[in-house]
């Protein structure tokens, strides 16, 4: 038996009690990607006659373009980019009933140009869906200066 595989079941200890322990279940392919693990949150809107709309977080491929977005290299230079942060996130954000996004990227501006009381209702939630913090943003900032004066982003 492989180092690290004690078989199908393996003994544990669960709230003090020592006793048998379910098996780990390891997804494959096709399972992973038949789950539906995109989160949505529906908000009313007072700015917009009390209506509602419906935030979702992104998947793994809308934040990489939301994160890269923020970051700006001009050869050697880096700089953050924080204009219309609340638009670029929102649109990628912002879904149907059915789960189809609102907008595409040339919305970002008339997006940008609404009530910015609106906008940040729903900023703040799908700050909260993608697990986005104040922080993060302050962290990209910070990647982007320590990338300016020759440090690696990867570190």
């Amino acid at each position: 038996m492989a180092a690290g595989n004690t078989g199908p079941r393996v003994m544990g200890i669960i709230n003090g009690d020592i006793g048998m322990a379910a098996a780990k279940k390891f997804l494959n392919k096709a399972e992973i990607l038949a789950i539906d693990d995109l989160k949505y949150e529906d908000i009313e809107i007072p700015e917009w006659g009390g209506d509602w709309v419906r935030v979702r977080s992104m998947n793994a491929s809308e934040r990489d373009h939301f994160e890269s977005s923020t970051i700006v290299r001009n050869g050697r230079k880096v700089s953050t980019n924080l204009e219309n942060i609340r638009a670029r996130l929102c649109l990628l954000c912002l879904i149907d009933e059915e789960g189809n996004r609102l907008f595409d990227e040339g919305d970002t501006f008339p997006l940008g140009g609404k009530s910015a009381s609106a906008l940040d209702r729903i900023f703040t939630v799908a700050q909260k869906l993608n697990g986005l913090r104040d922080s993060d943003v302050e962290e990209l900032a910070g990647e982007s200066s320590a990338a300016q004066n020759g440090d690696s982003l990867s570190d």
